[in-house]
This record gives C-alpha cells, structure tokens and sequence, in this order.
C-alpha cells in the first residue's frame, strides 16, 4: 500500500539478529544512497522494499550515521550495521529471516519530518497478527533514526512456515 493510493504511511520493522555469511559479504559493498523528495516517499519506498525482502532498496535508503533503537535497550549505529541487520531479515524463513512478513500500517501520523506509525504484521506463514508502532525520522531524503517496538521473537509463526 502506498501513500500516495491510500493515504497511509507505510511502517517498517526491524530485526536484530547475527549477520549471516552471505548477506554479510554482500553488506561490505554498500549500494549507492537513494535520497527521495519528501518522508511519506521514504518510508513507502521502506515498506515495498522490506515486504519484497529486497536488501539493496532497504540499505540505499539510509544515511551513513543512521541508528535504530529497538526493544530491550539494543542499538543499530550506522549505515553497515543496518545493511547487516536487513541482511538477515531478507532471508526466508527457514533459513532465520523473517521473507514474507507484511507490515501494514493501521495509523499513521507525521510531526516534521517523523512519521510516527501504528501497524500490523501479517503473511502466509503468520499465525495470528502481531501489531506494534514505530517512529521513523528522515533528514535529506534518508532514514536517519528510527525507534521500534518490533521484536520477532513475539512474531508467531505457523508450525511448519517456511
């Protein structure tokens, strides 16, 4: 769902989990940054990226010094820290990423340029729906900071979902 169709903001979520080796060789060669006009386009761009699990479009739009706060205190500093990040959310599920989850939003409002959303995680191998909020802030075009409440060990996954 895009802004722009819906009036929604879309939502991303984070994963905090150990780099795996293949993604982790990709994440030492960074895409080019991919600046765009206004934050509702950054964070749509997000969400079509992360519901297509397409790393490269998730990294392009982040600023070198960008940092996530998540669940339990963990912090993400920098643009390689967050390429390692979506590296593994980008993985199907049975190989310990979360492909194929879909983050849609249920409210959205903006303060500046913080789009701050309420949202809903769904998708074939999602058991029951987890909800949750973030808060994503741009600067230039980029995702600077983001604070989230996604944690996927909350996640319920259907017995069996691959």
């Amino acid at each position: 769902m895009r802004i722009s169709d819906s009036g929604f903001c879309p939502v991303i979520a984070v994963l905090l989990l150990a780099a795996g080796s293949a993604f982790a060789q990709a994440s030492k060669q960074l895409p080019p940054q991919k600046p765009l006009a206004t934050t509702n386009a950054v964070v749509d761009e997000h969400l079509d990226a992360l519901n297509h699990c397409d790393w490269k479009r998730l990294v392009q739009q982040y600023s070198d010094d960008a940092e996530f706060m998540l669940p339990a205190g963990q912090l993400v500093k920098g643009r390689k820290e967050v390429a390692d990040l979506f590296a593994n959310f980008v993985k199907p599920i049975s190989q310990g990423g979360l492909c194929g989850l879909k983050f849609i939003p249920e409210h959205t409002f903006l303060v500046g340029t913080t789009m701050n959303v309420q949202r809903v995680v769904t998708g074939d191998a999602v058991a029951e729906p987890y909800r949750g909020a973030d808060a994503y802030e741009t600067r230039a075009g980029l995702m600077a900071g983001q604070v989230s409440t996604f944690d996927a060990a909350q996640v319920k996954l259907k017995k069996g979902a691959k």
